[in-house]
């Protein structure tokens, strides 16, 4: 889970730790993750005690500076690479996502049509949402701090992807928490 963001449009904080609908998002993104992998951590830079109420470990970016998520990504690759050789990341800002996410993101991947998956919904690609093959770790540190990639789309336009879709009816299952008023939307 990505909880690097620096959350300026929100006034700063952990968007995670943002409540809708009287819970906080990184609870309902945790109910919703954990039956679709076997390991979860955090990618969190600063003081990791203030997640330490969910009992997951977190990892620093190993990159230096706010580079953003692919930062993250890679983080989650150092941690993951020895036993796994997929990894899904997901940002702690995102509520509502789907109980098929892991199930149909690997769909391409199984069926060799891609090397990476991310989630796609609105017409709009959800890089950020995606499961990556550890393999490419060294790959990625070398985009990062080499090459100054910063930008998602740019890194995975080097490698086989596709996005996966899901529908934005009646609720965008990508829908992210930016802005202080996007807290108070409508559960119905």
């Amino acid at each position: 889970m990505l909880a690097g963001g620096l959350a300026t449009r929100m006034g700063g904080g952990d968007k995670g730790f943002k409540n809708i609908g009287g819970r906080p998002i990184i609870e309902r993104i945790l109910e919703t993750v954990r039956h679709q992998v076997d390991d979860i951590v955090i990618n969190a830079n600063g003081d990791p005690a203030r997640f330490a109420n969910l009992n997951l470990d977190v990892v620093a970016d190993s990159v230096d500076g706010f580079v953003g998520p692919l930062a993250g990504i890679l983080a989650g690759m150092d941690r993951f690479s020895v036993e796994y050789d997929w990894m899904l990341s997901v940002p702690t800002d995102t509520p509502f996502l789907p109980d098929d996410l892991v199930e149909k993101l690997f769909v391409p991947l199984k069926n060799n049509q891609a090397e990476i998956a991310i989630a796609h919904s609105g017409g709009f690609d959800h890089p950020v949402i995606g499961i990556w093959p550890t393999r490419l770790k060294d790959d990625l540190r070398a985009a990062l701090v080499e090459e100054d990639i910063r930008k998602l789309k740019k890194w995975i336009s080097r490698y086989r992807y596709q996005a996966v879709s899901w529908p934005d009816t009646p609720r965008d299952p990508f829908f992210n928490a930016n802005r202080p008023e996007d807290l108070n939307i409508d559960l119905f």
